[in-house]
């Protein structure tokens, strides 16, 4: 495990890319572990070896909180949004847009799919933290900063006195931004990235794949990575102004390789992927409008 003053960071498998993720251990009087999406064999190592107190998760996303029963009757908390919002099947389907998409049918096949320990997992959250307000654990002072965009309530632990910075999903990999759950917003995405970019720390670190970023070295990504928005923008407008209708453009891999959308996740956010761009750009097409299509 690398390390950075008291924060230990435990990888995932695969260097932590999805559906995987890296997992912050704050090694100091009070333990403390934020997401376990990590090797589970690493995170029970680490329970043995110094304890843990508290589990936080930056947000409810599987591949930070699947693992989060390995630590039972350890308290457990989470963003004040989706303590509220992301702790049923239901309520999880509607957030990934698949109710929007698919209707009641959809929620069912994608109840049947999911398993069965992530949703407990998120069902026996005891508790939330609050945004910008400094924690202290041990020694550490930490900051779950608001930074929207990704999910509505995703959060990124700051870590002032350190100058360390924890961006989770803010992740730099050529993927690109991830905004395709309804409740991700495109627009709340690249604000959050600007407030980290302003953010007085040396040292930045993402939830997947490279880890750890110089300040300059997450600069000069966080330009190429939201630039990617920018290249979405364009296909789709270029393709729209060709004619192609919303059936065809969610055939194509914009987001997703175009093999993989025969999975029925990757085919939904595919889908509200494309949609948020059609609104950012103001533009409709014929067959966008979907039977199951809410706004609220």
């Amino acid at each position: 495990m690398e390390r950075i003053g008291p924060l230990l960071l435990v990888e995932g498998r695969n260097k932590s890319k999805v559906p995987f993720s890296r997992s912050l251990y704050i090694n100091c009087q009070d333990k403390v572990l934020i997401d376990t999406g990590a090797e589970p064999e690493a995170l029970v190592n680490l329970k043995l070896q110094y304890g843990v107190d508290l589990i936080i998760n930056t947000h409810y996303h599987p591949d930070h909180t699947l693992n989060n029963h390995l630590f039972k009757d350890t308290p457990t908390w989470i963003n004040p949004i989706e303590f509220k919002t992301a702790r049923s099947v239901d309520s999880i389907a509607k957030l990934n847009g698949i109710y929007q998409e698919w209707g009641p049918s959809g929620v069912e096949l994608f109840r049947k799919s999911v398993p069965k320990e992530w949703t407990e997992n998120l069902s026996n959250i005891s508790g939330c933290y609050q945004y910008e307000k400094e924690y202290r654990f041990g020694d550490v002072n930490v900051i779950f900063l608001h930074t929207p965009g990704h999910t509505k309530g995703f959060s990124c632990p700051y870590f002032p006195d350190l100058g360390v910075v924890f961006v989770g999903d803010y992740d730099m990999t050529t993927f690109g931004p991830w905004y395709n759950g309804t409740d991700g917003d495109i627009e709340e995405f690249i604000s959050s990235a600007k407030r980290l970019l302003s953010l007085d720390v040396d040292t930045y670190i993402t939830g997947h794949q490279k880890g750890v970023f110089s300040k300059q070295e997450f600069h000069e990504a966080m330009y190429r990575y939201l630039e990617i928005i920018n290249r979405r923008d364009q296909e789709i407008e270029s393709l729209v102004k060709k004619g192609l209708n919303f059936n065809e453009l969610v055939r194509i891999g914009i987001f997703y390789p175009k093999e993989s959308l025969k999975e029925p996740i990757f085919q939904t956010w595919e889908r509200v992927g494309i949609r948020k761009h059609l609104e950012r750009l103001n533009l409709t097409v014929p067959g966008a409008n979907n039977e199951y299509l809410i706004t609220s």
